[in-house]
């Protein structure tokens, strides 16, 4: 199972150098893949060019989007960024791609909240047409380069309902599950798996998890998670406590996504700083 770490593009205050910083000690140090949350009503830095920018830093470690809300961003333009970010990074890109829950980030993006479910669909669409060449905008051009691999960047589609599996059916490269415990996110893991093996999809499915870690400086961890999912009153307080903040539980957490087959688990940083990076190396690599 291999091991990333996420950037800290959402933790308020977080300086942009530190991305690169960032991104660079964590390939020194090993781990597989970077990942970034995204957001628009939030005063974090932008996934996709937060992922160009350490992809020109970097030379080897995995870029991943876990996950970006889809809806939000015009499909042409989503199609030819994540394009440019797979050909600069020479096709080190995942898309993880979700349709999103909160109303504000759609009123910031001018987008219907409404229909997204409808746009997502439309949007995984566009994304393949784009990537193989295809004209999508009306014209006779193509709108954007064409993916290192197979003209297409891999995506892993995010939520837990039959609209998720049908997506990741059609479009996906597998699943990725949005901050569950590994006991909780295990049963959905397999229906992934059933789904796929009944579509007549060839090997496996990638099955990623997303966990909340803070090795040290706890009283800062819970704060910044306190505030980014304040939105949510009485269950920010499950979120804030549930981050793993030992190595046991660092340990434990790891074990459990493994042996319910996922195939990679990304560890998100609640505090931005770089001795984050060694800490955690230190207990899982």
């Amino acid at each position: 199972m291999d091991i990333g770490i996420g950037l800290p593009n959402t933790i308020p205050g977080t300086p942009g150098t530190v991305l690169v910083e960032w991104a660079q000690r964590a390939e020194q140090r090993g781990f597989a893949g970077l990942a970034t949350i995204d957001r628009i009503a939030y005063p974090n830095y932008d996934s996709l060019i937060s992922l160009a920018a350490v992809a020109g830093a970097t030379t080897r470690i995995g870029l991943f989007t876990n996950i970006l809300i889809a809806p939000l961003y015009a499909p042409a333009m989503l199609a030819k960024a994540a394009a440019s970010v797979d050909q600069v990074s020479n096709g080190r890109l995942t898309l993880g791609l979700a349709v999103g829950g909160r109303p504000d980030d759609f009123a910031a993006a001018g987008r219907d909240f409404h229909t997204r479910g409808r746009v997502f669909d439309e949007t995984l669409d566009v994304l393949h047409r784009a990537w193989r060449g295809e004209p999508v905008a009306g014209g006779d051009i193509p709108v954007g380069p064409t993916p290192v691999r197979d003209q297409r960047v891999p995506i892993l589609i995010g939520g837990t309902g039959d609209y998720s599996i049908r997506r990741i059916r059609e479009w996906g490269d597998g699943w990725t599950s949005g901050g569950q415990p590994p006991e909780q996110a295990a049963p959905f893991a397999a229906r992934v798996r059933d789904a796929w093996q009944e579509a007549g999809r060839q090997g496996e499915p990638r099955i990623a998890a997303l966990t909340y870690f803070s090795l040290g400086d706890d009283d800062a961890s819970r704060q910044y998670l306190r505030h980014y999912y304040g939105f949510l009153g009485d269950y920010v307080d499950m979120i804030a406590e549930g981050a793993l903040r030992t190595p046991q539980a660092v340990r434990d957490t790891i074990k459990g996504f493994e042996d319910g087959g996922f195939t990679e688990v990304y560890l998100d940083p609640t505090v931005a700083s770089l001795d984050q990076i060694d800490r955690l190396a230190d207990v899982v690599l």
